[in-house]
Parts: C-alpha cells; sequence; structure tokens
C-alpha cells in the first residue's frame, strides 16, 4: 500500500455502520487514511457488499430471484475506494455487475434488495431489478445492462455539472470489454476537448465476459489509451482499497478544479463467473486460488490489524453485524408486495409525453 505508515493506532468507533442509507463520511484527503474511523468506514463497507453478494448468489441457487445476478464478489476495494473519494452529490454510472457501486456510494440495503426480488419497495419499483438500480438523491445514475452505456452518461453528467457551476464530478464505472467499444472513445475525446470533471474508472477483472484481456487488447494496460486524449491515464491494484481511493482523490481533485478528466483503471478479479451459473471453463483453478489469495477484504483486514485499528473481536462483530443487515433486508423484501401490473408504463418516457411533461 501507498504511504499508509503513518496511520494512527489510536482507536475511534466502528464510523458507522455503512449498511443501509449511510453515504460515507465527506472525503478529507490523504489525511483520512490516517483516521481510524475513516478506515473502519471503508472495511464495514466492503464487507457489506460481500455479504449481500454471498447472499444474492445463495437465493439465486435456491431460485428466489427472478432474473440473472452479475456477482461483484473480489471487486470490493474498487468501488469502495473510489466512492470513499465522492462527495454524496457527486455523480455515478454503474453496471450490470453493479450492487457493490450502489453500496459503496451510500445506497440503501433494503431498498437495493427489494429492487432485485422485484418488489414495489425497491429502488425502482421492482421494475429495474438487478442491472439497473438507480438513487439520484445520492448521485446515482443507474446502473446499466448495456455494455459500456454509463460511460457518456457520466460525461454528460459532468458537462451538466460543468455548465451549471455545480461542481459536482462523475465517475463512469466500467469493465475492460467496455473499453474496446465506440461510446469508451467518443467520450474520453469529447471530455478531454471540453475538459469536463469525470473520472472514467475502468474495472480491469481479466475478462471481457469469457474473453482475457490480452486477446482483446493489444496495450499493456487500459490506461495507455488515455495519451491518445491527452488525459492522465492511471493503473493501480484495484484489490488495495487505500492505492485505489489516493489515486481517485487525486483525479477528483483535478476534476473539480477544473483540470478534466482522468482514465483510472482498476486491476481486479471477479471472484465468481461472469454470471451466476456460468462453467467458468475459461479460467483455471490455479488462476482463481492465486487471486483469491488477494481477496481485498482479508487483506484490508490484515493492514488494519498491523495497526491495531481491528482486533479479531471487533472484525467479528462486524461481520455479525453485517450479516443480520443483510438479513433483515432479506426479509424486507420478501414481506414486500410486487408491483401492481397496471403501473407497468408508468415512470417510463411514454408515460412522461402523455402528460406533456
Amino acid at each position: 500500500m501507498v504511504g499508509h505508515d503513518a496511520v494512527q493506532t489510536a482507536r475511534s468507533g466502528n464510523g458507522g455502520n455503512g449498511v443501509a442509507g449511510t453515504p460515507m463520511a465527506e472525503a478529507t484527503g490523504v489525511d483520512a487514511m490516517r483516521d481510524p474511523s475513516f478506515l473502519l468506514q471503508l472495511y464495514r463497507r466492503m464487507v457489506t457488499i460481500r455479504r449481500t453478494e454471498e447472499t444474492l448468489v445463495r437465493l439465486f441457487a435456491e431460485g428466489r430471484l427472478p432474473g440473472f445476478i452479475h456477482s461483484y464478489a473480489g471487486e470490493e476495494a474498487t468501488a469502495v475506494g473510489v466512492c470513499a473519494a465522492l462527495s454524496r452529490d457527486d455523480y455515478i454510472t454503474s453496471t450490470h455487475r453493479g450492487h457493490g457501486h450502489i453500496l459503496a456510494k451510500g445506497g440503501d440495503l433494503n431498498r437495493l434488495m427489494a429492487e432485485v426480488f422485484g418488489r414495489r419497495t425497491g429502488y425502482c419499483g421492482g421494475k429495474g431489478g438487478s442491472m439497473h438500480i438507480a438513487d439520484l438523491e445520492i448521485g446515482v445514475l443507474g446502473a446499466n445492462g448495456v455494455i459500456g452505456a454509463g460511460i457518456p452518461i457520466a460525461a454528460g453528467a459532468a458537462c451538466s455539472s460543468l455548465l451549471t457551476g455545480q461542481g459536482r464530478v462523475a465517475v463512469a464505472f466500467f469493465g475492460d470489454g467496455a473499453a474496446d467499444i465506440g461510446t469508451f472513445h467518443e467520450s474520453l475525446n469529447l471530455a478531454s476537448i471540453w475538459d469536463l470533471p469525470v473520472v472514467f474508472v475502468c474495472e480491469n477483472n481479466g475478462y471481457a465476459e469469457f474473453m482475457p484481456v490480452h486477446e482483446h487488447m493489444s496495450a499493456a494496460h487500459v490506461s495507455d489509451r488515455a495519451a491518445a486524449y491527452a488525459i492522465p491515464g492511471v493503473t493501480v491494484d484495484g484489490n488495495d482499497v487505500l492505492a485505489v481511493y489516493e489515486a481517485t482523490l487525486a483525479a477528483v481533485e483535478r476534476a473539480r478544479a477544473g483540470g478534466g478528466p482522468t482514465l483510472l483503471e482498476s486491476v481486479t478479479y471477479r471472484l465468481h463467473g461472469h454470471y451466476e451459473g456460468d462453467p467458468g471453463r475459461y479460467r483455471t483453478a490455479e488462476e482463481v486460488s492465486r487471486w483469491r489469495e488477494r481477496d481485498p477484504i482479508p487483506r484490508f483486514a490484515a493492514h488494519l490489524s498491523g495497526l491495531g485499528v481491528l482486533a479479531d473481536q471487533e472484525r467479528e462483530e462486524i461481520d455479525r453485524e453485517v450479516r443480520g443487515a443483510v438479513e433483515r433486508a432479506v426479509e424486507f423484501a420478501e414481506r414486500s408486495e410486487p408491483p401492481d401490473p397496471a403501473t407497468a408504463l408508468v415512470d417510463v418516457y411514454s408515460d412522461r409525453v402523455e402528460h406533456g411533461w
């Protein structure tokens, strides 16, 4: 990890539960990495995402969920590190593997779970499901099942912020496969020309669905492509939450100060297949095992333990609290009603046109 030896060993509580509707405390720069409360917030939020993903995988296997599930397990350090560098009002766009992004930004666990269950108490009234969750109140402009579709949306949000003087920064999360498509290049080009306050975050998990990155990209790093658009390109260890936070913080500060966009490549790994049920024949057991040894959660727990910030008893307590919160979210979702079929055309564009909006 980078520059973390000076972290104080004093303890100051759990720093918030980071479970349901509690956005990360406003980032205070690199000094935040010396604050035990902040470090524990990062850890708790990563654990929340992991336990949520494990629960969704189990529920899907039991046939209790509609639609498909794309697990974010293994990539938690990227979402949490990035979102910790953002304010509540900053924007993010997400992907088909987006549960972690929403929870990292401070999303409500109950509403997320209800949406995945397809219930009316969910974020989108149960109509969006796992791949289409949005929360405009905390700047989540939506997960998106179309590869790379969130990239121009984030650029547009950044343009809006620039034109209106809102001072908001936008972040686009996307995978390495999305870095090959036209919207990626068009968005980076436009953002560079107009100095838009946007950070493009490529979660390079090694595979575009089933194709290894070296087979679909000739560049050594996704971040190398930034040079073509005269913007900074940074590659970071995506399983090191503090390294991700530090790199994102620099990009966000640059964007907010009018310096324009940054392309941040976060090298990470999904522990599950592309989707639940994916047989995974394109990956070797040895490869998966190597990456499991770099699991960002026990890795960060060991770091915090070495600093005297996280004792075994507290780690177990956090895990117990998070598991309880996830189970209560499942209960909330299962108690909730499905959407009324009569509302199928409500909240869509045709509804707005009909009413003259």
